[in-house]
Formats: C-alpha cells, structure tokens, sequence
C-alpha cells in the first residue's frame, strides 16, 4: 500500500532534536510503525517486542540486550516489556547530550505512562498519533470516513471488508489489550458496554444508567471508561462552568475517537443508514470533534476543548480554547441553515471571540464575529 505522510512527522523531528527519548503512543492500527519506519528508514532500527525473539532475548540477557541496541532504535509495543525503561534510563544518563536517541511506542496509556513516570520523568517528549485525520485522507473518501472510519489500512484499502477488518479489530483489542494488560474478567460484559457507549455517543454521560442495563457496580464502569481513555478508544469532553455557576450541566460527554468504530458497533453500514438513523445527529458531532481533537494532538497545539449545556437547555457542541481566546461551534447535520441555530452561540460569544456553525450546506456569510460554513471547508483550515 502506498504510504500517505502524516501531520505528525513534523512534531516528531522536533522531538527528536529537543529529547534524549522521544514517546508515541496511540491506539492499535493508527499507523505508529508504519510512520517511524517510513520516516527513519534510513536512520533508526526498529525492534520490536511483539517479536516474541526479541522479547525473549532482551529477558535472558538485558545487558548484552541493550549493548546491542543503544543508539538510535525505536522500541515498539514497549508496555510488554516494562523491566527495559529502567535500562533505557540508565542509557540516557550516561549520554544525556545524545538527543534522539530513543523512540518508544505503546497502544496503552495507562502502562505506558505509569512506566515513564516511574523511571522516564524529565528524559522523554510525549506524543500522539491518532488514526487518519481529514487532511490525510484523499477528497474521494472524506466524506464516507463519517461513517466507515479513519483508520489508514481502512482508508488505503477503500474501505474494503470494513466490517470484517472492525470485527478482527475488536477482538484483537479485546485479546491482546483488555485481557492480557487489566485483567478485566467478564470481557462479554465488557463488549456490551462499548456497544452501549457507541449508541450513546456524543451524550452526556451517566454511569449509573450503564450500571444498571449492564447490572454492574458504578465503580467497575468508571473503570470500564479509564481503560477505554487509556487504550485510545474515547475521550472525554468536560463541561465548562468559567462565571456560570451552578446553572451549568457537571457530567463530562463521551466520544469515540473513530466514528467508523461508532458506526460498526451501532450496525450502520451504508450511507443511507447514516443519514436517516437515528445516530445522525451524534454521529456528525462525534465527526467534527474528534477531528480536531486529532489536528490538536498532532500539530501538539495544547487547545483546551469544552461543551456548555445549561439546567435551562441552552447548549454549545464545542468551546476551544487557546490561551484564554474561545472559539464557539455548534455542529448541525443539516444542509439548510436557519438564524435559530446560531442564537446560543450568540448568547455566550464574547467581543474578540469567535463563533462558528459547521454543517453541510455551503459557506453563508452572516457576521465579523459568527461564520457559517461547510464543515469540509473548516476542516481544510
């Protein structure tokens, strides 16, 4: 398959100049190995530690291990060999000007980060790389990515066996992930809950409702979620309360960070399936979120993003803030714009912010401060 360049490659030659070890993780299939061996073809030696080979050698003789490969290497599927960050410290330390000289990757954040803090604080950049953003998809299959998903073999492969490919998918995650690294139990119970969660997406979430249809403690669905965040699969969108008060909703909204797994998991299979199911609305808002939730950690712009939902039922989709400056967008479906969606926005926007509403109709000039465009069109920015 031929190889598309990733947002990414910039931040991670920065990195590379700036830190003695350099940190990528993401979710399984976003394209981390494929990326650093395509990039550092001609630079760096790629191990492994899904090579069985190599996880036992590194085992049986660290030492020698790390006398071989000490210069220049990307460690991929770190997490399953923990013991080696400490040998990688011990590295750094007696080369602290060599910058570059390691590249670590893992599928988890949770052992990976638990295993940088422990041995890594102050040695390493951190970054990460989330399946296909807008930009790097061709124009042909941007808009079907809404549905079918934005992982690069999907993607490469025009979404061929898309269904087969999430299927495999899941049950890798499931296997290799879940099982192995938390120890979860019942992982029937967990498949559920995942679906449960793609049917809800975009909502506000509520624990004790999943607790209940699912007839598991509270406590066991807060860490149902952690392994989710933690694996790549959701992210969570926080309220925004700044001179609100007590008016505003507390309980964070759920997202998945690929609507094709969304659509998978909720059987919407077709175009005509997305559009006249009643996921639309969620699914589109689910789209336009996670896309800038991508180009923010890709670009390493360090935005902070919000929603705002008042006890009276007024709602914003998405505040992004940068260094205090908000951007106010409400995400509509529709093809058709009216001035009733714009009147939350209207409410809350401040002078010097700015407020946008993104749906499928074309660019419609409004005000200075309140723009209406095609969300196609927003995203190319």
């Amino acid at each position: 398959m031929k190889y598309i360049p990733r947002v990414l490659e910039k931040q991670i030659k920065k990195f590379l100049k700036a830190f003695c070890v350099t940190g990528l993780t993401g979710p399984r299939q976003s394209g981390k190995s494929t990326m650093l061996k395509q990039l550092l073809k001609d630079e760096y030696t790629y191990v492994s530690f899904d090579d069985y080979r190599i996880f036992d050698f590194f085992y049986a003789d660290p030492q020698k291990f790390m006398s071989i490969y000490n210069n220049k290497i990307i460690f991929d599927e770190v997490q399953k060999a923990p013991e080696i960050f400490n040998y990688i410290k011990l590295a750094v330390d007696q080369d602290r000007q060599n910058y570059g000289k390691f590249i670590i990757t893992g599928s988890s954040q949770f052992s990976f980060l638990k295993c940088i803090t422990e041995s890594l604080a102050g040695r390493i950049g951190l970054l990460s790389l989330l399946p296909f953003q807008f930009s790097e998809i061709p124009s042909s299959q941007q808009e079907a990515s809404i549905y079918k998903g934005s992982y690069p073999e999907l993607v490469c492969r025009n979404y061929e066996y898309s269904n087969e490919w999430y299927s495999a998918y899941l049950e890798t995650y499931l296997d290799k992930d879940v099982k192995l690294i938390y120890n979860i139990g019942d992982l029937k119970d967990f498949r559920r809950f995942i679906s449960l969660l793609a049917a809800k997406t975009s909502n506000i979430l509520n624990m004790a409702r999943f607790s209940n249809d699912l007839g598991v403690s509270v406590p066991t669905i807060k860490r149902w979620l952690s392994i989710l965040e933690a694996s790549y699969i959701i992210f969570f969108l926080s309220p925004y309360f700044n001179n609100h008060g007590k008016r505003i909703i507390k309980s964070p909204k759920v997202y998945f960070y690929d609507t094709g797994l969304v659509a998978y998991l909720t059987s919407i299979q077709t175009k005509e399936l997305y559009e006249k199911g009643p996921l639309a609305g969620p699914l589109f808002e689910n789209y336009i979120i996670s896309e800038l939730m991508k180009k923010n950690l890709h670009n390493k712009l360090n935005h902070n993003f919000y929603y705002l939902r008042t006890s009276n039922g007024r709602e914003i989709d998405l505040i992004e803030e940068n260094h205090g400056i908000k951007n106010w967008i409400e995400i509509k479906t529709t093809s058709t714009f009216k001035s009733s969606m714009v009147k939350p926005i209207e409410e809350f926007i401040s002078k010097n912010e700015q407020g946008y509403l993104l749906y499928q109709g074309e660019d419609f000039p409004y005000t200075k401060d309140l723009k209406i465009l095609n969300y196609q069109n927003f995203l190319k920015k």
